[in-house]
């Protein structure tokens, strides 16, 4: 039975056989297979140093530079970008004659240069490298620390020149330019007034990352600089809503009213959305750090990850990332500093300052190396118009807002910030992304659209950014305060704006004092509840704070101060006290710091809602009278409330405060 199970097993796996009797392999005859020499299973091959030796010696040292070769190559441009800024810093006198951002530019164009030499590959700013890893951290910054008063107070200027100007910049210029197409003929003849259209809508738009890196270092006064900067970071919506628009009409080839209306609703869909988007994510930053308080660590993280996904929802979408990161920003950051502790703080602040200082750096090295990657297809004409036309549409506009905008501001606009304000217009990285965006197959003429970005680029950060500094102070326009606030001055300009607020409460004029006041009440009453964390979020924070502050300080001196009589109330001072040694502990410079925030975010509000004056519903004299009873009656049960809860304190909880009383007077 056995040898007929084997006979069967064998005929069915039997092997076929060649000619020459050799058994065959997936057609390969046995003959033809290439055969390593016997070898006994235990015996080792002979080596140069003896029978027992190895065939390969062990590896001690291997290179192996491909699998590195990426973290590599962005861990040395970070670090030549910051070699970069230390040595522009360092050199004497250097940065106040030429900007940080054309030097940057240079450097880029000498790496760029080199790397051709060498027959590598070239880095270019790539689209989706500039608008998901280097813009958001540089726009985070801008929103975070955005100077709300200012910002607030001249909301209506900023969004006129943000929307209106970029509007008139973009059909002035393209409207031009078609025409000098149109006399131009020959190389010129191609170019479409759709495509001049979605030309200037690129070249149009200041550009916020190259208005940040020139006007940082000229320090004009506030006004100046919030109307800049402010225009740069608003005039997104309008740059990507006409960038797609026009991109749109042009691979349609015809344009209807139906799509002008879209067009016109898809920019308040793209500005508005992006700012739901922001506020939404801001709220939620927020709420999640009222439960970091045994978790400091991860404070931070919650405040650049909420951010960054605020950023990322609204490009999903197509609608605007950079207002969505502003207004992400400005709604988090008083409900998550008045929940994470001080070290989180200063861990948000320095970790952005250095992230957004690293990205404008980079970005403009790219810029530099983009230039010599190419491709580039000259032409004068075009090139020149573009230059002129940017000038001029930039002047016009600038003039002609003004002209109707100071018929209704208190604080005029002069000629001297009207002309820094035309010549402040630079672009930079944003436009050249765009342009690189642009498809080959529907826009033959991108090469050209492209080499003008980057003349119109180079001009506006070379000769207006150096320029710009001499001109500052031969036209001697007013420089920026470099001291901060008093206490004394922040309480004085608070107490102003509730002045304010009053008389346009009397007058009945409903100005932005008054919708400051609702926002407030509205914070008080319902944010701050739900967004900040425990007792911080009532009003006597400052009493709290200080009383805490004075009982340590008043431990602190106990020993050598004083003694107190508690039968006399008589208080007797030692020589100590008498010396020296009665100054109060030096506070440093973070504490007071966090005391002026605390001052600036506890101040008293005074207006209560009353009765809005009309001569239709006047109150009659006796239930005026009963008002102002029932009120009085109030108020008299309260303090009697206080009086009661004092009396209760025994008298040494009054030793500090007389320890204060004595030091001070």
């Amino acid at each position: 039975e056995f040898k007929d199970v084997f006979l069967e097993f064998e005929d069915d796996f039997s092997v076929p056989v060649g000619s020459d009797g050799s058994p065959v392999y997936d057609g390969v005859t046995q003959t033809e297979i290439p055969r390593a020499p016997h070898t006994p299973r235990h015996a080792h091959p002979e080596g140069p140093g003896g029978p027992h030796t190895h065939s390969r010696a062990f590896p001690v040292l291997t290179f192996q530079f491909e699998t590195v070769r990426r973290p590599f190559e962005i861990s040395l441009w970070i670090l030549l970008a910051s070699l970069l800024k230390l040595g522009f810093h360092v050199i004497p006198h250097f940065s106040s004659v030429v900007p940080e951002s054309c030097v940057l530019i240079v450097v880029g164009l000498l790496v760029g240069a080199l790397i051709k030499l060498l027959g590598e590959t070239l880095p270019v700013l790539d689209t989706q490298l500039f608008f998901l890893v280097l813009l958001p951290p540089i726009i985070l910054d801008a929103g975070y620390f955005l100077p709300i008063r200012s910002f607030s107070e001249n909301m209506g200027t900023i969004l006129v020149f943000a929307v209106m100007g970029t509007v008139w910049n973009s059909f002035f210029m393209g409207v031009v330019l078609y025409g000098v197409c149109v006399v131009e003929g020959s190389e010129l003849a191609g170019v479409g007034l759709l495509a001049c259209l979605l030309f200037s809508s690129i070249a149009s738009a200041v550009d916020p990352v190259a208005v940040l890196a020139v006007f940082e270092e000229i320090h004009i006064h506030e006004l100046l600089h919030i109307l800049v900067f402010g225009e740069s970071l608003l005039n997104d919506a309008v740059t990507v809503v006409l960038y797609h628009l026009f991109e749109e009409f042009a691979t349609l080839g015809e344009v209807t009213v139906i799509d002008v209306f879209l067009g016109v609703l898809c920019f308040f869909v793209v500005a508005l959305g992006g700012i739901l988007v922001g506020t939404v994510f801001g709220l939620l930053a927020a709420f999640t750090s009222r439960f970091t308080s045994h978790t400091r660590v991860i404070e931070p993280l919650f405040v650049f990850l909420y951010s960054y996904m605020a950023y990322l929802s609204a490009e999903v979408f197509h609608l605007s990332g950079i207002m969505a990161l502003i207004a992400c920003g400005v709604v988090m950051r008083p409900y998550v500093e008045a929940n994470i502790s001080h070290k989180s703080y200063t861990t948000i602040k320095y970790f952005l300052k250095m992230w957004s200082s690293v990205s404008e750096t980079l970005i403009f090295i790219f810029l530099g190396a983009s230039t010599v990657a190419g491709p580039h297809a000259w032409n004068w004409t075009f090139v020149i118009a573009t230059i002129i036309l940017c000038l001029v549409s930039r002047v016009f506009g600038v003039v002609g807002l003004t002209y109707i905008l100071n018929k209704f501001r208190m604080v005029k606009i002069t000629g001297k910030d009207q002309f820094i304000l035309a010549y402040g217009g630079l672009r930079g990285a944003i436009a050249f992304s765009l342009a690189f965006l642009l498809s080959s197959k529907h826009f033959p003429m991108k090469n050209m659209f492209l080499t003008a970005i980057i003349t119109v680029v180079f001009f506006t950060v070379f000769v207006q950014g150096m320029t710009i500094r001499p001109l500052v102070d031969l036209l001697a326009v007013k420089k920026k305060k470099q001291t901060k606030f008093t206490i004394n001055e922040e309480i004085h300009t608070e107490f102003l704006q509730h002045v304010l607020g009053g008389i346009e409460a009397v007058c009945g004029h409903y100005g932005h004092h008054h919708w400051r006041d609702k926002l407030d009440r509205f914070n008080k009453d319902y944010l701050k509840r739900w967004l900040i964390a425990g007792a911080r979020s009532q009003e006597p924070q400052l009493i709290s704070f200080y009383n805490k502050l004075e009982l340590q300080q008043a431990l602190l001196s106990w020993p050598n101060c004083f003694c107190i009589s508690t039968d006399l109330f008589t208080l007797n001072f030692s020589a100590a006290s008498q010396k020296r040694s009665r100054t109060m502990t030096k506070i440093s410079k973070e504490r007071e710091e966090e005391i002026r925030k605390i001052l600036r975010g506890n101040l008293q509000k005074t207006r209560q809602r009353l009765r809005s004056y009309s001569r239709h519903k006047l109150v009659l004299e006796g239930e005026e009278d009963s008002w102002t009873e029932a009120k009085l009656w109030r108020q008299k049960v309260e303090i009697g409330r206080r009086v009661s809860l004092r009396i209760n304190i025994s008298i040494e909880d009054y030793i500090p405060l007389l320890q204060i009383t004595a030091q001070r007077y």
